[in-house]
């Protein structure tokens, strides 16, 4: 039985689905990079939900535990030793969840996170400033 949701941050046309797993970068991020222009409301809830999110120490090394852990995901046993008890873990990890930040599968007794590389590719895209014109 899979929880996976889908990610808020994305917004794929179908023909960039199965291209997706080859070419990350055409990835289309939910909200255009911060200098191209002024985010729309909804845009910005968007951008809003994530980044506080990611405003929480814990959180974010939780974020970062699983972004970089072998294989791209990781269960929730290999990723508790962030300095706070193991209910505040899971805590944690919800709200990530709930960010869209985060997908998870159960498999037995045990829940294994993982970071969409679509998610990391949007967030990489809303925050780069474009290069000048040659």
């Amino acid at each position: 039985m899979s929880n996976t949701r889908v990610l808020p941050l994305l917004d794929l046309e179908v023909s960039e689905v199965s291209e997706f797993a080859e070419a990350p970068e055409a990835v289309a991020p939910c909200c255009p990079p911060l200098t191209e222009r002024p985010f729309t409301a909804e845009e910005a809830e968007t951008a809003a939900r994530m980044f506080k999110a990611l405003g929480d120490p814990v959180r974010l090394r939780l974020f970062s535990a699983v972004a970089s852990h072998e294989g791209g995901e990781a269960c929730v046993c290999d990723i508790s030793d962030v300095g706070v008890s193991q209910p505040t873990v899971s805590h944690h990890l919800k709200k990530l969840k709930e960010a869209g930040l985060l997908t998870s599968e159960r498999r037995g007794t045990w829940v294994y996170y993982r970071v969409e590389p679509s998610v990391l590719s949007a967030m990489g895209k809303l925050l780069t400033i474009p290069s000048a014109a040659a």
